[in-house]
């Protein structure tokens, strides 16, 4: 199992911060979901046709990798539909430049599920990024997030659309959360898929979802890495520190040691 934290989680950091915190706490990777001003990876500085080949030379020298680039991809949005698809092709076309095995679109917008998703206009989509994705080396990951926390839909999704280039990012937080499944419920219905794993933790103060550091909250995330761990999970597990939307959030220097070594003792 390999160790990684979301830039989510510290979004007024440099590249170079970036990198230098991951190297020198002992992370394997890092997750890219925004630098400093730009949300919108294809865009930031050290990828564009000037950086790229500086920035993978660095990672290799770091010995970092990058596992998964998480776009803001809504393949539910029938609206703007064609928007969201050109941005999951631009984040599919940035993997394979970067050798990056995942790109995170989503089939729903917000991590509460919404009421409206029409299940196989979503399984359309994601079947069109992953025919599109073919032959670059890059899987789309579909996460468990709003209405596809409940695992026994997303796995219907995922037969639906029946492709190999099509996997699951288990956000361990939201099926526990908002679909009152236990970490056995989600992984064994899904473990056959999953390629990239979220964690975060949490309580629910007064009705609302207050996020904490890690062991602080009641999400089971000691128990997933347990059962992770217990089937030989490979992958990388990846802490989602939502600082980006959530700026009273803990500073991420003292997040990400603690996850770290939280995560360490564990597996």
């Amino acid at each position: 199992m390999k160790i990684a934290f979301s830039t989510l989680g510290c979004p007024d950091w440099s590249w170079d911060e970036i990198l230098a915190t991951a190297k020198d706490l002992g992370f394997d990777g890092v997750e890219l979901r925004g630098i400093e001003n730009e949300i919108y990876v294809p865009k930031a500085k050290p990828f564009n046709a000037a950086n790229i080949k500086a920035t993978i030379e660095r990672l290799n020298k770091l010995k970092l990798e990058i596992p998964c680039i998480t776009s803001s991809c809504f393949l539910f949005d029938k609206e703007n539909i064609d928007f969201y698809l050109n941005e999951g092709k631009d984040y599919i076309d940035l993997a394979e430049k970067l050798g990056v095995k995942y790109v995170r679109v989503l089939g729903d917008a917000n991590p509460e599920p919404s009421d409206n998703i029409d299940d196989d206009f979503v399984a359309g989509n994601l079947s069109t990024l992953a025919e599109y994705a073919s032959g670059k080396n890059v899987k789309v990951l579909i996460e468990t997030n709003g209405v596809f926390a409940d695992s026994n839909r997303t796995l219907e999704l995922i037969r639906k659309v029946n492709s190999p280039g099509v996997g699951v990012l288990w956000d361990v937080h939201h099926p526990y959360r908002f679909m009152g499944e236990t970490v056995e419920k989600t992984y064994y219905a899904l473990r056959e898929y999953i390629m990239f794993v979220h964690v975060k933790d949490s309580k629910v103060v007064d009705g609302k979802i207050k996020y904490k550091m890690m062991g602080y909250g009641d999400v089971p995330v000691k128990e997933a890495l347990q059962l992770l761990k217990e089937n030989d999970y490979k992958g990388f597990v990846s802490l989602e520190w939502v600082k980006r939307w959530c700026k009273d959030l803990e500073e991420p220097g003292v997040v990400f040691s603690h996850y770290i070594n939280y995560v360490r003792r564990i597996i």
